[in-house]
């Protein structure tokens, strides 16, 4: 049967489509209008001759929607929003760097002018690095809130109390939702009222992970009246609406959405959420590289489709919350799977998982992620290349690109929510020709997203594998010592 397209948005459909292969389409740094000559000679320092096709495109773009400065008085127009949807490796980072920090170059008072959200501690300290480069020697702070330090001071880094009331120490803040949502919060003098860039990187991410309450308070802060100084109420922002000459008359300062992701949702009702204003999508995707057999790489226009290993067998097992870990040990003990590498969403769901497995006993299991040093990680992937362990857990960060010998099976103990992230997951088995298996364990509520996503990707042959209830009951008793065991060693 022919499948329904849900309504797209115009701009959805008719995207602004950006070149996919990068190596053949560079554009000279020379040759994108427009960009500071200061950042020009830092992007050369920095090794950058070339820019990738999504630079290209995107950087004008932004700069172009602060061609009147980022304060816009009358008549002025408001820049529109932007999305750009490109595979994770394609420059997205620096396509907002260049452009943020040049429009921020001539600022006199400090303020935070531009806030970048991302979803983990390890991503948000990559990007401030980069913008550390590219603000080195101009003035502008960058500061980075993820918790690393102590709540209090990452306070000392943001606010300064003076006897006229508080002043930024930022222009440019970096920050994971949780830790950004506090200080919205809970520190005195933070304020957002000046913020011109909200820039939201691996926004799909940031959709589904519930962080869509964040990204409202970010708004809500945005335009909150400031009652402290009464010599700002000039530049006030009144929340969008349909123009009035009233409102024409003080001058305003927008609030700009960048939206960047491997994946932008084409979910319209996700991106209603997002309460975008006449944006525009800048879009590529990109041919997979297959390397031959004799390690030379073909380029092939796979059309967004993936290549998983020959030998791989794929399967879910529909569940609810309560029965994942049950499902793991059943695997684990009664179906005796060996050599299993378990995937979780995070480091804290990997060490949890770990102990938990541990206090049940019967698996010789050890976890893998970024609470260990180096020389542990090698320690511990060499005694599960020997056998010595049957279960290793493990987070998408660390298991990245390595190649790990010998894994029978993959379990997804959390459904992954990017293709990009299953394909990397379910290619550490079945490696160099031998068999493999990987199962998904889904919640009930992912199902259909799931199963969609791979169908998006070309993926057909994965098999329901339903576990009953009653196989898991022998484990139950035990598993809720376990758990009281867990709960103990925690406090």
């Amino acid at each position: 049967s022919p499948q329904v397209q849900p309504f797209l948005p115009q701009w959805l459909a008719q995207p602004k489509r950006v070149q996919k292969r990068i190596k053949d389409n560079l554009c000279p740094i020379r040759d994108v209008p427009g960009i500071h000559p200061r950042l020009l000679k830092r992007l050369q320092m920095n090794g950058i001759e070339s820019f990738f096709p999504v630079q290209a495109e995107v950087i004008p773009a932004i700069l172009q929607s602060a061609s009147n400065g980022y304060l816009m008085g009358r008549g002025g127009f408001r820049p529109k929003d932007i999305c750009v949807s490109a595979p994770t490796g394609s420059g997205k980072t620096l396509s907002f760097v260049i452009p943020i920090v040049q429009v921020l170059l001539d600022r006199v008072v400090c303020h935070v002018r531009a806030l970048v959200v991302l979803p983990t501690k390890e991503l948000a300290q990559q990007v401030s690095k980069v913008f550390n480069v590219y603000t080195d020697g101009t003035g502008l702070k960058v500061v980075l809130i993820t918790g690393q330090k102590s709540f209090a001071k990452e306070q000392e880094m943001l606010v300064q109390k003076k006897v006229t009331g508080y002043c930024s120490l930022a222009d440019i803040v970096v920050a994971t939702p949780g830790r950004l949502t506090d200080h919205i919060s809970q520190t005195p003098g933070f304020s957002l009222t000046q913020l011109r860039f909200l820039i939201v990187d691996e926004a799909d991410r940031m959709i589904d992970d519930m962080h869509q309450n964040c990204l409202n308070q970010i708004v809500k802060a945005a335009f909150q009246v400031e009652n402290d100084s009464g010599s700002n109420v000039i530049f006030q922002r009144t929340k969008p609406g349909p123009l009035t000459a009233a409102g024409s008359c003080s001058p305003q300062i927008p609030l700009q959405k960048l939206l960047f992701s491997a994946t932008l949702t084409q979910d319209p009702e996700k991106l209603q959420q997002l309460d975008l204003f006449q944006p525009r999508l800048f879009t590529s995707v990109y041919s997979e590289k297959k390397t031959l057999g004799d390690g030379t790489e073909t380029e092939q226009d796979t059309n967004n489709k993936y290549t998983l290993p020959e030998e791989l067998s794929q399967c879910y097992v529909p569940c609810d919350l309560n029965s994942k870990p049950l499902l793991l040990l059943y695997f684990m003990l009664k179906m005796k799977f060996t050599r299993v590498l378990c995937f979780t969403n995070s480091r804290e769901a990997s060490h949890r998982l770990f102990l938990l497995v541990q206090a049940f006993g019967g698996v010789t299991v050890a976890e893998f992620s970024s609470r260990l040093t180096p020389n542990e990680r090698q320690r511990t992937m060499k005694e599960f290349e020997q056998g010595k362990i049957q279960l290793l857990i493990s987070t998408d960060a660390t298991a990245r690109g390595i190649d790990v010998k010998g894994v029978n099976y993959v379990v997804n103990y959390d459904a992954p929510q990017f293709i990009r992230t299953y394909i990397h997951r379910v290619g550490r088995t079945a490696r160099a020709g031998k068999a493999g298996v990987a199962f998904s364990l889904v919640l009930r509520i992912q199902e259909r997203r799931f199963l969609r996503m791979l169908r998006d990707a070309g993926i057909q042959d994965i098999k329901k594998h339903p576990v009953k209830g009653n196989s898991l009951k022998p484990l139950v008793q035990q598993y809720e010592e376990a758990l009281c065991k867990l709960e103990k060693t925690v406090k």
